[in-house]
């Protein structure tokens, strides 16, 4: 299928819709682990400013049963360089919000390996905070051989 758009948790997408090697270009941009919450401003009807808000997002990420169950599917996953990778840093940072962060980010990147073609590439727009983390992440995913510059791995064999 071609041109499609889906609402929801993007893991869950991913593993129930999209097909292993059918995506051509991953256009990745997460939430930035910010510790900060997002909201969407409403105008009134005559297009003046109004106090009415709801909340888009949470960008705040901690060490808990969700996150450990994101380290738990890195490590059922298969891709054993990118859970050693996972398992390092946690002893490295610790059960933090950093690592929670990253062990949501790694489950993901795994799944967008499998759906990218092997000609496929992915851009990763992220922010100094965690980036050189993650680079770190999609290098024991993709392999570092794949790395092309700051922002694109691709995916080969």
């Amino acid at each position: 299928m071609t041109n499609r758009l889906y609402y929801g948790d993007n893991l869950s997408v991913l593993r129930e819709s999209v097909q292993s090697e059918s995506v051509d270009l991953v256009y990745l941009d997460p939430p930035f682990n910010s510790n900060a919450n997002y909201n969407i401003l409403f105008k009134s009807p005559t297009g003046s400013s109004s106090d009415a808000q709801i909340e888009a997002f949470e960008d705040t990420w901690h060490w808990n049963d969700h996150a450990e169950d994101a380290f738990d599917q890195v490590a059922r996953s298969g891709n054993t360089k990118a859970f050693d990778l996972l398992n390092a840093m946690r002893g490295f940072l610790g059960e933090n919000d950093m690592m929670a962060y990253l062990a949501m980010m790694a489950i993901r990147l795994i799944e967008l390996h499998r759906v990218l073609k092997p000609t496929g590439s992915l851009y990763l727009h992220c922010d100094p905070t965690a980036s050189h983390y993650l680079k770190l992440l999609l290098d024991g995913v993709f392999g570092a051989d794949n790395y092309l510059n700051e922002i694109i791995w691709r995916r080969t064999g």
